[in-house]
């Protein structure tokens, strides 16, 4: 590569950075940090055991309510830290628990890389997102790893494979792949399926910020908004909900927001009150839930880690979960969260590990 290529190269590289850490500073700017408000919950850590297996809790990100209002689908992704995620191992990532947190099943090994987002649709099936395929390098230490990966799995309650979205281990765009997809939902209405992509680094200058939508039979019918910072696009899409009024709520994590869009993407509404949101549930009062696992001073100057909730008419924050205690300054808070019929609130654990739940006294 010549000098001029090089240094057209790295402005360009540069550029992107300045660009990603310019539109930071923009979207909070204009709101002011909400880091305080009643916190009625009692926290129970390391709640779900995974007594299947016996092995130690892996990354967590997703966690969701079954059909019965009271068990708890969670996944993980079978090691500790960020990589390798469930890449050389036969462990389930997928689990069921029952209400004190036993686990009664679990499934799914040795077919994703990294277990991401968890939803279960109105007839009790599991749906699970495979964010990211495996690293040339990984592919050296992992050989035969390849076909996986970037997918969404539908499973029956038992584990049986009903359908997949995408082909496994690659990355492009439907209705033939995904790209490295953070998390499905079904329209409880008429069960087309909704697919957040991606989980690609947000400096990516190919980034992928997009919703994905298919009938329940898995035929692609449309794309949903595009890569960037204005009403209705998105840099990491990280999780999203349908409301009681069919909208689509969207965890537009990098934008730091939440967005709220009709079904065919027009947006209506976005609120920035509840910080570098990854997860959000909502309960049948419109209440929304949100779990920010990634703000510091340097990503969201101002904003701590911890659970926001506040209405979805309004977007007001009238409570705050402070964020876990640990060795590091800024503590810890799960990025996936779910509610379930008695209105206790879980957490999955990308960094501490494990499922948290906050039992509302």
């Amino acid at each position: 590569m010549s000098m001029s290529a090089f240094a057209r190269c790295w402005l360009t590289a540069a550029v992107v950075v300045w660009a990603a850490v310019e539109a930071s500073k923009a979207q909070t700017q204009d709101v002011q940090p909400v880091n305080s408000g009643a916190n009625p919950y009692r926290v129970i850590r390391d709640w779900a055991q995974l007594s299947q297996e016996g092995r130690p809790w892996g990354g967590s990100n997703g966690v969701a309510i079954d059909r019965d209002g009271r068990s708890v689908w969670a996944t993980d992704r079978c090691s500790q830290g960020i990589a390798p995620g469930c890449l050389g191992t036969k462990a389930n990532p997928v689990h069921l628990f029952d209400p004190s947190g036993k686990e009664v099943r679990s499934f799914g090994g040795g077919m994703f890389v990294w277990p991401h987002g968890i939803h279960v649709d109105r007839d009790g099936n599991v749906w699970v997102s495979d964010a990211r395929v495996a690293t040339p390098a990984e592919l050296k230490t992992f050989p035969g790893e390849g076909n996986k990966g970037s997918v969404v799995v539908k499973f029956g309650p038992d584990g049986k494979v009903l359908m997949t979205l995408g082909k496994p281990g690659v990355r492009g765009n439907p209705p033939d792949a995904l790209t490295d997809p953070n998390d499905v939902v079904t329209d409880p209405d008429n069960g087309d399926i909704y697919v957040a992509e991606s989980h690609t680094n947000v400096e990516d200058p190919n980034l992928v910020g997009r919703i994905s939508v298919f009938d329940r039979n898995g035929k692609f019918l449309r794309t949903i908004g595009k890569t960037g910072t204005g009403p209705g696009e998105f840099r990491t899409p990280h999780m999203i909900k349908f409301d009681a009024q069919g909208r689509l709520i969207v965890a537009d994590r990098h934008n730091h927001r939440i967005q709220i869009l009709t079904k065919d993407g027009k947006f209506i509404a976005e609120y920035r009150e509840f910080g570098r949101v990854s997860g959000i549930a909502i309960d049948g009062n419109g209440t929304l839930y949100a779990a920010d696992s990634e703000s510091t001073e340097k990503r969201n100057p101002g904003w701590l880690k911890g659970i926001r909730i506040g209405s979805l008419k309004d977007g007001k924050v009238t409570m705050f979960v402070p964020p876990h205690k640990t060795a590091t300054p800024d503590g810890a808070m799960g990025e996936g969260i779910a509610i379930d019929a008695a209105g206790n609130l879980f957490t999955a654990e990308a960094t501490v590990r494990g499922v948290t739940k906050y039992v509302k006294d």
